[in-house]
């Protein structure tokens, strides 16, 4: 099953795009984030990418009580993402209502601590967040402020050696500026790792592009920018929903 999974991103209270993962770019889309959840609930959607930028920033979560708000009054599994770091982190997650939680940081700089996490949690419940600038292939980490010096693929490796089940890879050269979803690299991760749940983020222009990543075998796509600026239309996403 392909899922198309909206994000929403929380940056002090209020619902945000962004360009390149750039803070100074942030551009208001609501001011009432449970009111755009229950709209992609209605319209079809069963999961939301919550991320809480405000915790990406600083190192740890600080949007739990949106994450509560929406757990509380929608049926929406909520992947919850953003600051991440901690076994605290990870159960107050769970306990305000996430279903999933993906991480990014704590893998690059404590891969220990994550590998742990996959198995005490179980590897439904963990997914891994590998972001990159296709320039170099190296792994972006801190809401893509900080670079490190590890390359995706050997990323990839050590979790998948450990029971990785789902991967959520970006090009963050594309995010939020609409050029397309970078194919070659998804390709290559499918190509490398054909029992991973890939999903992608970045780059996504019109349900067509849903399309060919459904075509290459992803399990999913975030998307956002082209919803909020009206390049991919409600009636989109159910037409695309309903021949699924």
């Amino acid at each position: 099953m392909f899922e198309i999974i909206p994000a929403i991103w929380i940056y002090e209270g209020k619902c945000v795009r962004l360009t390149r993962g750039d803070f100074k770019s942030g551009e208001i889309i609501s001011h009432n984030p449970l009111q755009l959840a229950r709209s992609f609930e209605e319209h079809g959607m069963s999961q939301v990418h919550l991320v809480d930028l405000d915790g990406a920033q600083r190192g740890e979560p600080k949007n739990y009580h949106i994450l509560e708000t929406i757990a509380g009054h929608t049926e929406l599994k909520i992947d919850f993402t953003g600051g991440i770091t901690t076994d605290g982190d990870v159960n107050k997650a769970f306990e305000h209502g996430a279903r999933t939680i993906t991480a990014s940081s704590i893998a690059t700089k404590n891969p220990e601590k994550f590998s742990q996490w996959i198995i005490s949690y179980g590897r439904e419940k963990i997914k891994l967040a590998a972001d990159i600038n296709p320039a170099d292939y190296k792994i972006k980490i801190e809401g893509w402020i900080k670079k490190t010096e590890i390359n995706l693929f050997d990323h990839i490796d050590h979790f998948y050696e450990r029971g990785l089940k789902y991967l959520k890879c970006s090009d963050i050269s594309r995010d939020g500026v609409m050029d397309g979803p970078n194919l070659d690299l998804y390709k290559k991760i499918r190509d490398q790792y054909p029992n991973l749940s890939l999903i992608a983020s970045g780059g996504v222009r019109t349900a067509d592009d849903f399309r060919r990543l459904k075509q290459l075998g992803l399990s999913g796509v975030v998307f956002g920018s082209a919803f909020y600026e009206n390049k991919i239309t409600i009636e989109d996403i159910v037409a695309f929903l309903a021949g699924d």
